[in-house]
């Protein structure tokens, strides 16, 4: 955290160069962007109320249901069909929900990585207030997330708390917040590393590459699941410094230790300049020179078993995407 003279900000661990007028100049000049298609699908089933182990379901973005030890969590709820501060414009979901927001099951925690509107929002977190969950998130963010209805425990980096039997620990991510023009940094971001009687999991939220995945793994320990954001990142000068790409997410689940990994963040909204296939398509060229890795393209709405047994495992072929 930086202490400026006229208000709190917060900086990265690694020095990272925001994006200046100049460089959106440039972007929106220079920008190829891939293809994307409208996507219609039916909904996954619902999930079971609860699960003892540990469970996984891919809602969509970096929308994700976690079921262990009887507890449910879902990471950055995003049920909206625009991501913006406008009902009116802004980027548009290209891929229904893979749930509905009425078949989940009573949620118990809910993790806000950062302020952005692709991750913060604030129409899903009303609905999401009759569950009446406990929220996890940035410092800074309490505020918006209270006029939701919802209770939210602010956390600095390396902060710790309890809730239900799970241990929650904020860690470091390298991006950047605002949901204006005035308020760039004036929030943290971040991601969390959950520990539950059922094993730990990892969730990113949106990040650059650094320092801090090593560190995760030498304070916290390697995740028995790691949620890993593998969109967002072209063209590479203007998004490597808060954007991993597939590679990099390869080399994040290597450094964690995590025995499984599942792809987030891709195929939902186009947000930067890889067509909606290029995520996925760059994550398996990424793996063929990790053949061990167990890391999950999980299908929107499937949920699966997240495997307990320690050691490395050949991954096993996708599940054919439905929503396609």
């Amino acid at each position: 955290m930086i202490a400026t003279r006229n208000s709190r900000r917060f900086k990265n661990l690694e020095p990272v160069t925001h994006a200046r007028l100049g460089d959106l100049i440039k972007w929106g000049l220079t920008r190829s962007p891939g293809p994307w298609r409208a996507v219609t699908a039916p909904p996954g089933p619902p999930p079971q109320p609860r699960v003892s182990d540990m469970r996984v379901t891919l809602v969509g973005h970096s929308t994700v249901l976690v079921q262990c030890a009887g507890l449910n969590i879902l990471t950055d709820p995003v049920w909206s069909e625009r991501v913006s501060p406008v009902r009116l414009a802004g980027p548009r979901r290209r891929r229904p929900p893979g749930l509905r927001l009425g078949d989940l099951p009573p949620i118990d925690i809910v993790l806000v990585s950062h302020d952005h509107y692709d991750h913060l929002d604030v129409p899903t977190l009303r609905r999401l207030a009759a569950h009446r969950p406990r929220v996890f998130t940035g410092l800074g963010n309490g505020r918006t997330i209270g006029a939701c209805g919802l209770s939210a425990r602010e956390m600095a980096w390396w902060g710790e708390a309890e809730h239900g039997g799970a241990h929650i620990t904020f860690v470091p991510a390298q991006h950047f917040s605002g949901r204006g023009l005035s308020d760039r940094d004036r929030t943290l971001w971040g991601g969390f590393f959950v520990r539950t009687d059922a094993g730990s999991f990892y969730f990113a939220g949106d990040t650059g590459w650094g320092q801090f995945f090593d560190d995760v793994r030498r304070r916290l320990g390697p995740p028995r699941l790691a949620l890993l954001p593998i969109g967002g990142y072209k063209p590479r000068w203007f998004m490597s410094g808060v954007h991993i790409s597939p590679a990099e997410a390869v080399r994040a689940h290597e450094v964690l230790g995590a025995r499984t990994s599942v792809a987030i963040h891709y195929g939902t909204f186009a947000l930067a300049d890889e067509g909606m296939d290029e995520p996925e398509a760059d994550l398996e060229a990424a793996l063929e020179a990790h053949r061990d890795a167990r890391f999950w393209v999980v299908p929107h709405g499937e949920g699966r078993d997240v495997p307990a047994a320690a050691g490395k495992a050949r991954r096993p072929a996708s599940a054919p995407d439905r929503s396609r």
